[in-house]
């Protein structure tokens, strides 16, 4: 059986339309909750002090009061014991399922997107993301009618008082204990979203003198022209402020992008860029490089040129993940921001990713220009076209003559990449290479192409 609802980052969709919807969400905290205690009684724990308990996160999206509440009830009903920590970043449930010894974490975020989506992604008692086959396991439950446990064995619920102060220690865990960040002045830009109360803290009691925007979520304002997925504002933040540099984060705070005193933004690959040389620089132990379909082609030279070896997954973290433990390498990441230091962390973390990148530059004593100055990265446009469900793309003549003109003039000097979003209803047009003016103009023609085939359809 497939997976009919779980995408490439669990259940996401618009609030109020299948599948974000309190109904069915009881039913996924069900079917979840009662896989978990199969697999229990499996390894024999069956008694009551035993019953397995997760742990549920959201981010700041006023839907999630509703989706929580349901989630809760399902798992309940199922025999599983609920903590609950409010808000709080993607990441951190990650680390707090493993810390607190918990059989899975739940996390209630649609991540960057706007308010209106939301969606439930699951983590395992590793603080991993489920494995496929967990996936289509709770489908399969999905199907099946709902039940509940008889009151005896129903599961409880409790709240983490002290969920914020654990993850804060933990992400200043991440960073040397020989170095602070006293004498630099740093914008934080929160999304208003999961870290608006975890991330200036974590800077701040690492010496920084922090200046926090994107820190007042009201429910709907996530990820409105702030944060990592609109980091304008973090530009003109950071020179109003005479900041040293600045850092942003998305909604559920896995994603990061910097920008240095000037107002220059810098990307996930710039990012992953420095910390990677740093690394090399020290030890060549688990050292390589995962990276994306979207990866900059001037990054995989750069690593190439410093004898790092590189590969690329399939676009979303997870495929990220999956490489970097078949090659037992540490690093990983995506152009938008998501980045893995698997000797740090389980998962992608924007906070400690920002901490490793901070603590290359106060070792160097460098600026973040300074530590790409030996990157040098390809014009790369992306640009997003609407399209209806089911809408077979690959078998239009006129999508594939245009993506085949445009590789046949950028061949050795760029590439092009089409791929649907595995959140949105969007085929995804990139095009990169050497000339800003061809890579513009193949975009054009493509995306073009894309949107004719999409009409006439």
């Amino acid at each position: 059986m497939g997976r009919k609802f779980f995408g490439t980052d669990g259940v996401r969709g618009r609030v109020g339309e299948m599948p974000i919807m309190p109904e069915f969400v009881l039913r996924l905290g069900y079917a979840a909750g009662a896989a978990l205690v199969a697999r229990e009684q499996q390894h024999g724990h069956t008694k009551e002090v035993e019953r397995p308990a997760v742990l549920i996160g959201k981010d700041t999206r006023i839907s999630g009061y509703m989706l929580e509440a349901a989630l809760e009830s399902g798992f309940a009903a199922a025999g599983v014991d609920v903590m609950l920590c409010g808000p709080m970043p993607t990441p951190a449930i990650a680390y707090l399922t493993r810390a607190l010894r918990l059989q899975a974490g739940v996390v209630i975020s649609a991540s960057h997107n706007p308010y209106q989506d939301n969606g439930i992604k699951f983590f395992s008692a590793q603080g991993t993301k489920l494995p496929d086959a967990v996936e289509v396991e709770i489908e399969a439950r999905l199907a099946q009618p709902m039940g509940c446990m008889d009151s005896l064995h129903l599961g409880k619920a409790r709240r983490v008082e002290d969920a914020a102060g654990r993850y804060i220690e933990f992400c200043k865990s991440t960073f040397p204990n020989e170095l602070d960040l006293r004498g630099l002045k740093i914008v934080v830009d929160c999304a208003h979203g999961a870290a608006y109360h975890i991330a200036p803290n974590v800077f701040h009691e690492l010496g920084a003198d922090v200046v926090a925007i994107g820190a007042a979520p009201n429910g709907l304002n996530i990820n409105e022209d702030v944060g990592a997925t609109a980091p304008q504002s973090l530009c003109r933040s950071v020179r109003e402020h005479h900041a040293d540099l600045g850092i942003a984060l998305d909604g559920d705070a896995d994603r990061l992008l910097m920008v240095d005193a000037s107002g220059k933004l810098f990307d996930g690959d710039q990012l992953l860029y420095i910390i990677a040389c740093q690394r090399a620089a020290v030890s060549t132990d688990g050292m390589g490089v995962v990276g994306t379909l979207m990866s900059n082609l001037g990054f995989e030279h750069a690593l190439g040129r410093l004898k790092i070896p590189f590969a690329r997954a399939q676009v979303g973290d997870r495929y990220v993940l999956e490489m970097m433990r078949e090659r037992g390498w540490l690093l990983g990441g995506e152009n938008s921001g998501h980045i893995i230091c698997l000797d740090k962390h389980t998962t992608g973390d924007g906070i400690v990713a920002a901490l490793q990148v901070l603590a290359v530059l106060r070792k160097q004593g460098v600026t973040l220009a300074e530590a790409c100055a030996d990157l040098h990265m390809y014009p790369q446009q992306l640009t997003n076209v609407r399209m209806s469900a089911g809408f077979d793309w690959r078998a239009d003549a006129g999508i594939r003559a245009a993506h085949e003109a445009a590789e046949r003039t950028l061949a050795g000097r760029g590439r092009v990449l089409l791929r649907p979003s595995g959140t949105e209803p969007l085929l995804r047009v990139m095009v990169e290479g050497e000339d800003d003016n061809a890579v513009s103009h193949w975009s054009e023609v493509i995306a073009g192409a894309v949107r004719a085939a999409v009409g006439a359809g």
